[in-house]
């Protein structure tokens, strides 16, 4: 009997083999054919990969702080698909058509998981014929050609119902391994699901509750029974309680590291990504009718209507058929044997359509993973058709499905049957001329071919937009990042005089603001500080121009190699006015010389001084600070160059901040290297310069402040608390957009951890550090340099506040407690201590006291 089963199954998993194989032949087809760019969304996603693959190069498994930064790659979007698509680039090369060969991965899952739950729940007819309309189904097939994530998720999400449906169904204590098996498959699945989308829970939630509490159902029976007849029953309920609880501790440990890293981004960002998202495209409400029937009306599309009519039709005349004949009561008909395996799937479909409905944001591929178990039943209704004819009816419908998505996915011809049987799925290649991101990207790095840069993006289309330029820019070593600025009006002037690279062009501007671009657009074309260095045409027929900063910020050149080289760091010039009032920009250009890698690791600590302040002069500053990077960190890590002792010339225009209170007189510089990789220190000679700090002078044009003195700037006003908190993240918000790599965090945070060692009771600074941590979600750093700053500052509640809401984002919900206890002292009314100290009590699971912080605070408020 085992050796005749053999060859079935081999035929069977031949036949699978084949479907996944066809599929994925007219998908390469499509994609060698294809010429079009990535959209904002695939770019975006395209790009996350590229940022794994890269990381995966030089792994460290055994290092804590690199899981962390292997975590904090994507803060937003959980990285299972990046990672897949990774590791799939690492074999093939990098590029969108190779990365989107991940896809044949999730495909294979895909169509396994549907045809092992045909079998499971149906026949193997049905298993295989329902993969055969997963290939199929335009919902399916349309963004099974994408690199998003819904495709991906739809083929996790299939194998987690499948594992959880398998396990469901043992019902015997003769197979307790493989209920083991099965419940630990579920648990890996369902963290791998939730890995690659937060969504999944929508479709996972519904049948998990089910059997959970059925197993407890089932529990509380078989303790009665026992009670009453002393059989043994009890401890399998027991035994399957047990399998369900591991199996959602195992997916704590594959989902959990990700989460606990980016978790209060997630709940941050979920609103832009979901109710700002939903506003923006005219989503309906939720207490409106079409919010409740969007996916409903949508399903003919997802599905066509051949593939949701002949199923149901043959379903129908089953029904009409049994009532005519007036089956005999025992005589089992299939629709009898099979009338749990159908409620399953009623379970799964109807949680799934009203839990995505509660989600505000409506889009055709968020329900894409229901779509193969209701694939699964329309393949269970086309095996109820009988007669002669019911395996034309068949072979017929697929038939025609294939016809339909080849129709809708090459330009064969037949539109008018495509509008008519399978309308809105219509994707063809593009065909067309190119777009010039690469060449936009080449003629970046030709100019500036040493630096870093940023590319302000002005336009946001599908083809034009600042994701695929980044990603194009990452293709090309990771030297060029696009960033959309100019869409906030208020920030436009600091925007435009932050960067020295914008591309705008004419014609359509897609989803920008149109008051903040058009001036930001003004600037850049006609204020005189950019030049044109080249445009192309676009296949639109517009426009696309690209500028250049007339003078830019940083200036990289090569230098010749002399008999005696340069060893260390050589400051040739510093420019600045002679005299300028205090607490105003001072613009400065410091021209450096020296071997590569000592300008790639270099970080350089200047100090204006001046020497001949009083004792009389009291607490009034007598210097200020200009700690940067070399190039302000703009230095191409990955740049190529004859040899790390060659020499190099930086030139850097940028502008310094002395403070509001300085004491008037003649300050003189001061400066320090420091390696960023060795921590080696040593003087640099300056060159006589000199600038005197008058009341009285005029203000000097300068460009826009380094960001890591906007960064000190912004630290300064944390002692006064949340109300200086939204213009503190205003701002550094809006400068991370500039440093994209946020190198300036870094070069922050081992500046300012030397100034502390010299000055450790500078409470500036220490607030500074403190910012810089949190930035670059450091938890151990921040709370370190916090714990300093409640020393330093021991009468400010707000300190402590601070510390106590980093020892929250790190789940230490009792330190938290500890560190608010000075402050609640301090000021038992702030609201925002009774917050924390509410949130604390809640994470230690003491209900009771949350609930009292709570009155507390609304009591205050």
């Amino acid at each position: 009997m085992i050796e005749e089963n053999k060859p079935k199954k081999l035929k069977r998993l031949l036949a699978l083999g084949i479907i996944w194989l066809a599929g994925a032949v007219c998908d390469r087809i499509w994609f060698a054919l294809d010429r079009s760019v990535p959209a904002w969304d695939q770019a975006d996603y395209l790009t996350g990969s590229l940022n794994y693959w890269q990381a995966l190069q030089h792994p460290q498994w055994f290092n804590g702080e690199w899981w962390t930064s292997f975590w904090q790659l994507t803060s937003k979007v959980p990285p299972f698909t990046y990672i897949a698509a990774g590791i799939i680039q690492n074999f093939f090369g990098t590029g969108p058509d190779r990365a989107t060969l991940v896809n044949l991965f999730f495909s294979a899952i895909l169509l396994v998981s549907v045809y092992g739950l045909g079998i499971e729940l149906f026949s193997v007819e049905v298993g295989l014929l329902a993969a055969a309309i997963c290939q199929v189904l335009p919902g399916l097939y349309r963004f099974r050609i994408d690199f998003l994530l819904d495709y991906p998720l739809t083929a996790v999400v299939t194998l987690c119902f499948y594992c959880l449906t398998v396990w469901w169904n043992i019902k015997t204590t003769k197979t307790r391994r493989r209920e083991w098996f099965w419940a630990a498959g579920f648990g890996v699945c369902l963290g791998l699901a939730l890995m690659v989308k937060q969504t999944a829970i929508f479709f996972l939630l519904i049948p998990l509750l089910w059997v959970g509490f059925g197993e407890i159902g089932n529990l509380i029976k078989n303790i009665r029974f026992k009670i009453k007849h002393e059989n043994n029953f009890l401890g399998n309920s027991i035994n399957r309680i047990g399998q369900l609880i591991g199996a959602l501790l195992l997916s704590v440990l594959v989902f959990g590291p990700w989460y606990r890293t980016n978790w209060l981004l997630i709940l941050t960002s979920g609103k832009r990504a979901t109710v700002d998202s939903a506003i923006a495209e005219g989503d309906p409400a939720l207490n409106t009718l079409d919010a409740w029937t969007f996916y409903w009306k949508d399903l003919p599309y997802v599905v066509s209507w051949p593939l949701l009519l002949i199923p149901i039709v043959g379903l129908l005349l089953y029904f009409g058929k049994s009532a005519i004949r007036k089956v005999e009561e025992n005589k089992h008909l299939p629709i009898t044997n099979y009338q749990s395996s159908l409620k399953w799937l009623t379970i799964f479909w109807i949680g799934s359509y009203l839990l995505t409905s509660v989600n505000i944001n409506k889009d055709t591929r968020y329900v894409l993973p229901y779509l193969p178990v209701l694939g699964l039943f329309l393949a269970y209704c086309l095996t109820l058709w009988t007669g002669r004819w019911a395996k034309h009816i068949r072979w017929g419908t697929i038939g025609l499905a294939i016809l339909l998505m080849l129709l809708n996915l090459y330009p064969l011809g037949g539109s008018w049957l495509t509008q008519f049987l399978s309308p809105r799925f219509q994707h063809y290649p593009y065909f067309g001329a190119g777009w010039p991101h690469q060449q936009v990207i080449a003629e970046i790095i030709k100019t500036e071919a040493y630096l870093r840069s940023t590319l302000g993006v002005l336009p946001s289309t599908p083809e034009l937009n600042q994701h695929n330029f980044n990603y194009y820019g990452a293709l090309s070593n990771f030297q060029v990042y696009g960033r959309q600025v100019g869409t906030r009006k208020k920030f436009v002037p600091q925007d435009a005089r932050s960067l020295s690279w914008f591309v705008t062009k004419t014609g359509n501007q897609g989803s920008v603001p149109s008051e903040a671009q058009s001036a930001i657009v003004q600037i850049v074309e006609q204020g005189g500080d950019f030049q044109l260095q080249k445009t192309w045409n676009l296949p639109d027929e517009s426009t696309l121009n690209l500028y250049h900063s007339r003078i830019p910020p940083v200036q990289v050149k090569q230098e010749r190699v002399s008999e005696s080289p340069i060893q260390n760091l050589k400051l040739n010039r510093v420019t600045v006015p002679d005299r300028s009032p205090p607490g105003v920009p001072v613009p400065v250009v410091y021209d450096w010389s020296g071997p590569w890698n000592q300008l790639r690791s270099g970080l350089v600590l200047l100090t204006w001084r001046n020497s001949a302040v009083s004792p009389a002069q009291g607490t009034k500053q007598k210097q200020w600070l200009h700690d940067h990077a070399i190039a302000m960190g703009n230095l191409h890590p990955g740049k190529r160059v004859p040899g790390d002792s060659q020499p190099f010339q930086v030139i850097e225009r940028t502008a310094m901040l002395p403070p509001t209170d300085i004491v008037p007189g003649i300050y003189t510089l001061e400066a320090t290297y420091l390696n960023r990789q060795t921590g080696e220190t040593y003087p640099i000679p300056v060159p006589p310069v000199t600038v005197k700090i008058d009341p009285t002078a005029k203000p000097t044009p300068a460009p826009e402040l380094d960001l890591l003195t906007q960064l000190r700037t912004s630290a300064a006003k944390l002692p006064e608390g949340p109300k200086a908190l939204d213009s503190v993240f205003d701002r550094t918000g809006r400068i991370n957009q500039y440093d994209p790599t946020q190198d300036y965090l870094i070069q922050a945070s081992k500046t300012l951890n030397y100034r502390l060692q010299q000055s450790p009771q500078n409470l500036d600074l220490a607030y500074a550090l403190a910012l810089a941590k949190v930035l670059r979600r450091q938890p151990a750093g921040a709370i370190a340099a916090l714990e300093r700053v409640t020393k330093l500052d021991s009468q400010n509640p707000y300190a402590y506040a601070y510390l106590a809401f980093v020892h929250l984002y790190d789940w230490h919900p009792k330190a938290a407690q500890n560190a608010l206890k000075p402050a609640l002292a301090l000021n038992p009314n702030l609201p925002e201590l009774q917050a924390l100290s509410g949130v604390a009590a809640l994470m230690q699971g003491n209900v009771v006291a949350a609930w009292n912080y709570f009155k507390i605070l609304t009591s205050v408020k």
